[in-house]
């Protein structure tokens, strides 16, 4: 399967910006592109990437003042096979895991464990560990939360979408991963493309979030969003939370003036 993603962003400087993108796919997925991943910027801007501790590709650069344009449109092969299921995947007592895994049992930014430990614990606790484990948090986190963009608030935690029970997808991978670290499972909050492949087309397209999950000696991919294996992710960064995987950081004011979104089959 060949999947076309990209993107059409235009920011608008009141003044020189210095800006941090990571619009770029994970460097395991650069033996699929089918064509180049380039970006344009326009104006010209000189730009340089980097590789930030998590493995993401992140781009550097100062945006004059006025309309800032990225733009990119690109094709990526893809399996075309949902995401996997591994029922017997097992949870490791933490003494076990590798010592670098250990940040994703951590409270972060946006997930305040120390808020939902007790409440973790009530809910889950009596589910025996491992992917069925992580299957109930999905499964409460989809049922807690109510999704529509009208929702969307950058500065939600886990706890206040927990409370609200509004939120879009980053609110859900931020909810479940805070559950899962709670119950002493790492997990990590992922974003990238998530095309309408199998499933009915949305009105509007953006980049989605899920999150991952350290089980059985590897990581596997869940949604609590969705909730169900989906075809054609294509990801772009992985952290903590949305702090380490943000789309864009602008160290200054700015407005969004264009943000769309491609990520669909090639027929």
């Amino acid at each position: 399967m060949h999947i076309r993603v990209g993107y059409d962003i235009v920011y608008d400087c009141p003044a020189p910006t210095p800006m941090l993108l990571m619009l770029s796919i994970r460097p395991e997925r650069h033996g699929d592109l089918v064509t180049p991943q380039a970006m344009q910027l326009e104006p010209h801007t000189p730009w340089r990437d980097y590789v930030d501790d998590f493995g993401n590709v992140c781009t550097r650069l100062v945006a004059p003042a006025g309309p800032m344009r990225f733009r990119a449109d690109y094709i990526v092969a893809d399996s075309g096979e949902p995401d996997p299921v591994h029922l017997d995947a097992v949870q490791h007592e933490v003494d076990d895991l590798p010592s670098d895994l250990l940040i994703f049992l951590l409270g972060s930014r946006y997930c305040d464990t120390d808020r939902l430990a007790d409440e973790a614990w009530r809910l889950f606790g009596a589910i025996p560990p491992g992917w069925g484990r992580v299957q109930a948090i999905c499964d409460y986190v989809y049922d807690r939360i109510t999704f529509g963009y009208q929702h969307a608030r950058a500065t939600r935690t886990a706890f206040e979408a927990h409370e609200e029970r509004v939120g879009v997808c980053r609110d859900f991978a931020h909810l479940a991963v805070t559950l899962c670290r709670c119950m002493n499972i790492p997990a990590r909050y992922c974003t990238g493309y998530l095309g309408d492949i199998g499933v009915p087309l949305t009105p509007f397209m953006d980049f989605s979030a899920w999150f991952e999950v350290y089980l059985g000696g590897r990581w596997h991919v869940f949604d609590a969003r969705h909730n169900t294996p989906r075809i054609g992710r294509i990801l772009m960064a992985h952290g903590r939370d949305a702090t380490d995987a943000a789309i864009s950081t602008c160290f200054g004011p700015t407005l969004v003036a264009r943000f769309d979104v491609i990520a669909e089959e090639v027929i």
